[in-house]
């Protein structure tokens, strides 16, 4: 047995020219194709045929998500919410820090604290707080709030829809009620465990629907609180504001009061203190001789002061006495001295004068011998002699008298300048004493103060708790709740527009992606776009799917007709002329003659890329179409594999194409083999035969070629049944003996890999592709829209 590459080899080198004989179809021109690259991307057009395609996924997802999502929300009961707000102010407690004129004792901070904000909010959810708004509203055995009504799912949908009327809702059901707590219950005392045990499931229930935000860049605070009852949910709110702004009143109380007391506690320590510290600056004075601060009152300051001024004045007096005592140690200035402060000797010194004068005279007169002149010379010695004894002894007592000037003088700075020292070490003492004195005279007075402060405070106190100016509140309530007249949860149209939209896009999405992994043809632009080929015809499924695993045969079409009325064939000789299927064919008929030029197509090779594609009803289709033209036709089964030609024309299958291509037989007993069919006129059918058991040899010998040249002066045309492409090399062999080939796609079902492999093994011979013949296409595609009018037509068999 040959190996079919080789069978495929030889036939391509031995191919025999086709003679072409003249007709009158000469004149038509041929059916041209410009060849298109692939194109992998979708336009738009192509998204909405995939959306089309899949419209029912698409309309079935969004209605089972869209009905599960608004049959989920309508399960979902009403929720109210009501909102209160109140306004947190800082803090200003008069028992703690006040207006008085010299400024409080304790000052509060003017910039806000976050967190004391934030200690608010923890307030508002504590335990405490919550049990006490159990108490005041009697959760327990409140039924409103334990089982509130709920609507139906029915009636939810209803209003959903805006069909529900008014007067449906848990508020028009119970009544307006007072939304407003009548008095408030006591607190609960902290040590109580029982109790807080007790009430802890319906605090949980509060705190599950309770919300408390801080209103940003404000003092206040909303208090919101969700339940299914919209007067449970006020009331709740309004009691929890009121019970807030209470509490903070009494912790306000129980501050001032437990402020007083520390005040008279902290009064009675300062006078304590007060006494005490004067008690020791008393002692201090005494001990240190303290009289007085004041600088005209002490005597000790005045008198070193005067000891100052006495020791100023010593000490001119002993520089004076010093320069003095000095200048009398000079030789000459004591002359001067002893001459001028002496009467005595001033005498003399005239008498002398005027004895000198005397002499003088006489001498002018006499000589040194006179008498006379010896007595005055006499004279004027003894006064020269008593002047110099004077001098001496006025000289020495001008000394003593400077020295002892200067000793006493001495003495007194001395003397005075002890005493200052003295004076003044005693000063400085008192001065250390006097810083020590004032400050505990400072510590007093500012204890003093204190005291007077802490006495206007506790009066203040006093004054407040007693109620005559109220303890100033710094938490009140700004807005009350007001009771919902609308839910707020469930959001169900939102949710249901939401899940229909989402659920859309899922569908659309989905539908694409299917659309993406589907690997067959859908239409005839994507066949031409994806084989680069043309396509003749787009052939119509048409009926239902439970008649695809029928494949009556022509005869008995024709006995059903008969007993049962017109039966629709999937064949032309059966069907009504104007029928979808004849319309196809004939237009498939006129894409093949035309699609050569010059002459019309002679053999004609009918095969698919894979099996029940439709190529047998093709290839029958075709051939009785051709003939209703009045050719003659002859259609060769060479799906020696899978025959059917013998069963869709009622013939004997004991001979055939096999026993021709076997045996050797001539050209007299190849036409013995061919019967012709009366009903239709001009069709003349050469079944397979026998199954042998080398197919592909047998249509690739000299035999086939042989065949085809003995029936071609006899037939206008030769239609060939061959097994599909992608399987078996049976229709690539018989491709090189024909004219042409036409190769048929199943919409929807051929995969393009597959069908793209088909056309590229046709190519890589040499044979010639007419085009393909979509197969199957849906009467709702725009492929073919023209056969949509038709009605009540059944479903085409592919073979």
């Amino acid at each position: 047995m040959k190996d079919p590459q080789e069978l495929i080899q030889s036939m391509a080198e031995r191919r025999l020219p086709v003679r072409r004989p003249e007709t009158n179809a000469a004149s038509l021109p041929a059916i041209s194709y410009v060849e298109r690259e692939d194109v992998d991307e979708l336009p738009l057009r192509d998204y909405w045929r995939a959306v089309l395609k899949h419209r029912w996924l698409i309309v079935g997802i969004t209605l089972l998500v869209t009905m599960l999502t608004a049959i989920h929300m309508a399960r979902k009961p009403d929720i109210y919410e009501a909102k209160a707000r109140v306004q947190v102010d800082l803090e200003n407690n008069p028992a703690l820090g006040g207006g008085s004129k010299d400024g409080p004792i304790f000052i509060n901070s003017g910039v806000p604290d976050p967190s004391y904000f934030s200690s608010q909010l923890q307030i508002l959810t504590s335990s405490s707080l919550l049990q006490q708004v159990v108490n005041t509203l009697n959760l327990e055995s409140d039924v409103a709030f334990l089982s509130p009504q709920k609507l139906s799912a029915w009636q939810n949908l209803l209003n959903m829809c805006g069909l529900g009327g008014k007067g449906t809702g848990p508020q028009s059901r119970d009544g307006e009620g007072e939304p407003f707590p009548s008095s408030i219950a006591p607190a609960t005392p902290k040590d109580n465990l029982a109790e807080a045990k007790r009430l802890a499931p319906y605090v949980g229930i509060l705190r599950g629907g309770l919300e408390v935000n801080r209103v940003k860049d404000t003092r206040h605070i909303d208090i919101r609180f969700k339940h299914l009852d919209p007067q449970v949910a006020t009331k709740i709110v309004n009691t929890l504001a009121a019970v807030f702004v209470r509490s903070n009143m009494e912790i306000k109380t129980v501050a001032s009061e437990s402020a007083g007391d520390f005040l008279q506690k902290r009064i009675a320590e300062l006078k304590q203190q007060i006494r005490g510290d004067e008690q020791r600056q008393a002692d201090y004075a005494r001990s240190n001789g303290i009289i007085s601060l004041d600088a005209a009152e002490n005597t000790v300051v005045a008198r070193l002061s005067g000891l100052n001024n006495e020791l100023l004045a010593a000490e001119n007096d002993l520089k004076l006495a010093e320069a003095e005592y000095k200048v009398g140690l000079a030789p000459d200035a004591a002359d001067v001295l002893a001459t001028t402060n002496s009467t005595q000797t001033a005498a003399a010194e005239a008498q002398l004068a005027s004895l000198r004068q005397r002499r003088a005279q006489l001498l002018a007169e006499n000589t040194e011998e006179w008498w006379e002149v010896k007595e005055v010379s006499q004279q004027v010695a003894e006064l020269e002699k008593q002047i110099k004894e004077a001098r001496a002894k006025a000289m020495t007592t001008f000394k003593t008298n400077l020295t002892a000037r200067y000793r006493k003088a001495q003495a007194r700075e001395k003397a005075l300048r002890e005493s200052f020292n003295r004076q003044r070490s005693e000063t400085v003492t008192q001065n250390v004493a006097a810083i020590n004195y004032r400050i505990i005279q400072q510590e007093v007075d500012t204890k003093k103060s204190l005291l007077n402060g802490l006495l206007q405070r506790a009066n203040e106190n006093v004054i407040a708790i007693a109620g005559l100016t109220g303890t100033p509140n710094n938490i009140h309530v700004l807005d009350y709740a007001l009771v919902p007249g609308n839910p707020v949860e469930p959001s169900r149209l939102p949710s249901v527009v939401t899940a229909f939209i989402l659920s859309l896009a899922f569908g659309v999405g989905l539908a694409l992606f299917l659309n993406y992994l589907d690997d067959s043809l859908h239409s005839t632009s994507e066949a031409e776009k994806i084989l680069s080929l043309p396509v003749l015809g787009a052939i119509p499924l048409v009926g239902t799917s439970a008649r695809r695993r029928l494949l009556p045969s022509i005869g008995a079409l024709q006995k059903r007709n008969e007993n049962e009325g017109n039966w629709p064939s999937p064949f032309l000789g059966n069907d009504d002329a104007r029928s979808p299927l004849a319309e196809a064919y004939r237009h498939l008929r006129t894409s093949v003659l035309m699609s050569t030029a010059g002459h019309v197509p002679k053999t004609i090779l009918v095969t698919s890329s894979q099996p029940a594609e439709g190529k047998t009803t093709t290839a029958v289709n075709t051939a009785l179409a051709l003939a209703q033209t009045g050719a003659s036709v002859l259609i060769i089964d060479a799906d020696m594999r899978h025959p059917c030609l013998n069963r869709i024309f009622d013939l004997n299958n004991d001979y055939g194409l096999s026993s021709y291509l076997l045996s050797g037989m001539g050209k007299a007993e190849l036409f013995s083999l061919i019967e012709k069919k009366t009903r239709e006129s001009g069709v003349h059918v050469l079944p397979a035969g026998p199954i042998p058991p080398n197919p592909a040899e047998l249509l690739g010998s000299e035999q086939m070629r042989l065949l085809l040249e003995y029936a071609e002066p006899h037939y206008t045309h030769i239609i060939i049944d061959s097994p599909p492409i992608s399987y078996f090399t049976d229709g690539v062999l018989l491709s090189l003996l024909v004219d042409g080939v036409l190769l048929v796609v199943h919409s929807s079902k051929s995969s393009r890999e597959i069908v793209r492999h088909a056309r590229n093994v046709l190519q890589d011979v040499g044979a010639k592709i007419f085009g393909v013949v979509l197969n199957g296409v849906k009467q709702n595609s725009q492929d073919y829209y023209y056969y949509s009018r038709e009605k009540n037509v059944n479903h085409i068999p592919f073979i």
